[in-house]
């Protein structure tokens, strides 16, 4: 499927149109599988804590990753190549969940998870205002955040903070500053990684939802320093 993804987003560069990428979780476990329903409707589905699991390591999921549980890797690590195990908190499990990044697999043929190179975007140095507010699960809390940008690519941006943010954790921004015109536009991104600095917090961020036009926003926006730089 990334693979695919990959031939979409040709067209659609092609055509003018933003980037789309799929987040893909793979579990292993005892699931309930059947026709469930009544006889005016029913349908084949699956259902159980394993099912649950993999719907939450889905939304852990960063653009074109492929996420495999513990249980998933001991059944493949012979064939496949996988990145440093990252370990989270899911919501309704008791204990810490471990996750690998595929990278790759022998069967049934050799085949490598595309990468989303990072460094074909530009990171540029800002002084930007941010707020923002912290989600818990799909539902976005009330209390509201100020930071301040740092730097910001295509992809991201790096804010400064005064409490840290948890890593993996996701955000939703209210960008309003030149790029954006005197409007905003809410943009979501997930924590790659928060540390110390001084007296305050620095967390790199990557975008996870962004509209058509915030990220042609975006674009635009960093082209222009680049070239004035």
């Amino acid at each position: 499927m990334q693979l695919a993804m990959n031939a979409l987003n040709k067209s659609n560069q092609a055509l003018g149109m933003p980037d789309l990428y799929m987040g893909i979780a793979l579990n292993s476990g005892t699931v309930v599988a059947g026709e469930l329903g009544s006889i005016h409707y029913k349908e084949y589905t699956v259902i159980g804590e394993e099912v649950n699991l993999t719907s939450r390591i889905e939304s852990h999921c960063l653009r074109g990753q492929i996420l495999i549980s513990e249980s998933t890797y001991k059944e493949v690590k012979e064939f496949t190549e996988v990145g440093e195990p990252n370990t989270i908190e899911v919501k309704g499990v008791r204990k810490a969940v471990r996750l690998y990044e595929l990278h790759a697999t022998n069967r049934p043929r050799p085949m490598e998870v595309p990468r989303r190179e990072g460094r074909n975007s530009p990171r540029i140095s800002v002084r930007m205002p941010v707020n923002f507010q912290i989600l818990s699960g799909k539902i976005v809390l009330d209390e509201k955040h100020q930071g301040e940008v740092l730097d910001i690519s295509y992809n991201g941006l790096l804010i400064e903070t005064a409490r840290q943010l948890a890593k993996s954790s996701e955000i939703k921004m209210s960008l309003a500053f030149e790029l954006f015109s005197n409007d905003t536009t809410d943009v979501y991104a997930r924590i790659i990684r928060s540390e110390e600095f001084k007296d305050k917090f620095r967390s790199s961020l990557e975008f996870t939802t962004i509209g058509t036009k915030g990220l042609k926003a975006i674009k635009q926006y960093v082209d222009q320093l680049v070239a004035s730089s």
